[in-house]
């Protein structure tokens, strides 16, 4: 699965056929998905478990899953430093994305420009004029500022049925 294709809460209700309730309240995640969650491998979960800084359970096959809400407390008291901003300026917007410029494509009026910031790919759509103010090219660094009054959350329905094998 590529990452601009990757939807994860697709993969994880597919996974465990949506019987868990990503749709609501706290579910019991499996350590690959945890791991997807977090953006890191399988193996480096089961390290935090091991560690103890994860608790772990089993569901009702044995398997070894995580509370959501644990992994939510994890993620935010463990999050890496974000990379530096090689803009250095102050700014209203706090969601800010470092990443390379991975596609540009323009006509006279419009520049739709792709990062790559870490797992996510941030599409953005400007002014040609101001692109090429910007020298955007593929490899550029970057910054992506996110600042918006609408930010839509997605979770999987509760009807949702999938077949799982």
């Amino acid at each position: 699965m590529d990452r601009r294709s990757r939807r994860v809460t697709a993969s994880l209700a597919a996974d465990q056929g949506a019987a868990i309730g990503y749709h609501r309240g706290v579910s019991n995640l499996r350590i690959r998905q945890a791991a997807e969650l977090l953006g890191v491998s399988d193996d480096t979960v089961r390290r935090w478990i091991n560690q103890g800084a994860l608790e772990v359970g089993h569901d009702a096959a044995g398997r070894k899953v995580i509370a959501s809400e644990d992994l939510a407390h994890f993620s935010r008291t463990n999050a890496p430093a974000p990379p530096a901003d090689p803009l250095s300026i102050g700014s209203s917007a706090r969601n800010r994305f470092v990443g390379l410029v991975t596609s540009v494509v323009s006509d006279k009026v419009m520049t739709q420009v792709e990062m790559q910031c870490g797992p996510f790919t941030v599409v953005s759509l400007m002014s040609t004029e101001a692109a090429e103010e910007l020298q955007l090219r593929p490899g550029s660094v970057a910054v992506a500022v996110v600042k918006a009054t609408t930010v839509i959350v997605e979770t999987a329905r509760p009807s949702t049925t999938v077949a799982s094998d």
